[in-house]
């Protein structure tokens, strides 16, 4: 299994943004459940 780290940080306009580190992958959300649900569909998505 391979490991891929975000980096969370809070937006200006509230809510949460989440980048990977070493891949394109960006999401963000307005609660910190939505985030981590933003966060497992965009990497799906990034390698499917």
């Amino acid at each position: 299994m391979n490991e891929i780290i975000f980096l969370v940080e809070e937006a200006d306009e509230g809510g949460y943004v989440a980048r990977a580190l070493g891949h394109s992958i960006f999401t963000e959300a307005d609660t910190w459940e939505e985030l981590k649900e933003a966060v497992q569909e965009a990497v799906r998505c990034h390698f499917e």
